[in-house]
């Protein structure tokens, strides 16, 4: 029994790694790296923060950043890329605002308190759904949700140069484009 249990130990010893298909590079690779966080072409995919300008993956396969001015070019695309998406934000506000179509106003009663009713006025807006100003806030809708997850996969590549250019960017276009905004909170904010 020992003996078949060593055989069979020494045929598994001998054997070649068991083939895994990586989906992001295409093809079948030996399991290599460290649990399986191998990435394309033998690149580590990193799990936290660090500053490098060696071997970091942007986004899509072929965009790879090796040199510090491959670094600074990256940066100043990401930087803008959140700058933009600020500024897509405050814009969709500004066109919902301008392109109200149905303006209702709601009476009701209310008391008040010394026993005397009180008529509080609501005012309810909204768009038609099948208009051009709509189909355009949903298309803008798409872009925005788009942008926003690109920004948060930049972000995950964890490189630190990156998340400092998306957060000095949504804090640079936040500053040039939310200055008039009322409101602060919003709801609509899907990534960060």
């Amino acid at each position: 029994m020992c003996r078949k249990m060593a055989h069979l130990h020494h045929d598994h010893a001998t054997m070649p790694p068991p083939m895994v298909t990586d989906p992001h590079a295409g093809h079948t690779t030996g399991h290599e790296g460290s649990g399986g966080h191998e990435g394309h072409e033998g690149m580590m995919m990193k799990m936290t923060f660090y500053f490098g300008c060696k071997n970091v993956e942007l986004l899509f396969a072929g965009l790879v950043i090796n040199t510090p001015g491959e670094m600074v070019g990256a940066c100043i695309g990401v930087f803008l890329l959140a700058a933009f998406y600020e500024g897509l934000k405050i814009g969709r506000e500004v066109l919902l605002r301008r392109n109200q179509v149905n303006v209702r106003y709601n009476s009701m009663p209310v008391p008040g308190a010394d026993g005397t009713v009180l008529m509080e006025t609501h005012k309810t807006v909204g768009q038609r759904m099948l208009s051009l100003p709509h189909l355009f806030q949903t298309i803008l809708h798409v872009i925005q949700v788009v942008v926003s997850y690109f920004l948060m996969l930049v972000f995950m590549t964890y490189n630190g140069y990156l998340c400092i250019a998306v957060a000095a960017g949504a804090g640079v276009g936040y500053f040039l484009f939310s200055w008039r905004k009322a409101v602060v909170v919003d709801i609509t904010e899907h990534c960060h």
